[in-house]
């Protein structure tokens, strides 16, 4: 499982310009069952994405691919978590060796 920090970058303000590709990237992770959760990070400092059942590999590339990473808008950072135990609602998060 992983969280990817996307805290704005250099090029902040170039983000409505690229909003609609990045919605766009953002509803192919939810369409490939990739991305868990999308949120933003407080206040105002970028945003975030849970994602599980990738490999890191395939998981950098997926976010290398996200129109503000291209173009410099937010910076990112990736965390890896091994999940080892949740409510069982999220228990699919353990099973998922990701």
């Amino acid at each position: 499982m992983f969280i990817a920090l996307l805290r704005f970058g250099k090029n902040k303000a170039e983000a409505p310009k690229f909003m609609s590709n990045h919605n766009a990237w953002i509803k192919r992770g939810f369409d490939d069952g990739v991305f868990i959760l999308i949120g933003s990070l407080q206040p105002n400092q970028g945003g975030s994405v849970i994602a599980h059942n990738i490999s890191r590999e395939d998981f950098e590339t997926r976010v290398n691919e996200d129109p503000f990473v291209i173009n410099e808008v937010v910076d990112v950072e990736i965390l890896e978590i091994n999940p080892g135990k949740a409510v069982d609602r999220l228990g699919f998060l353990i099973s998922s060796g990701e």
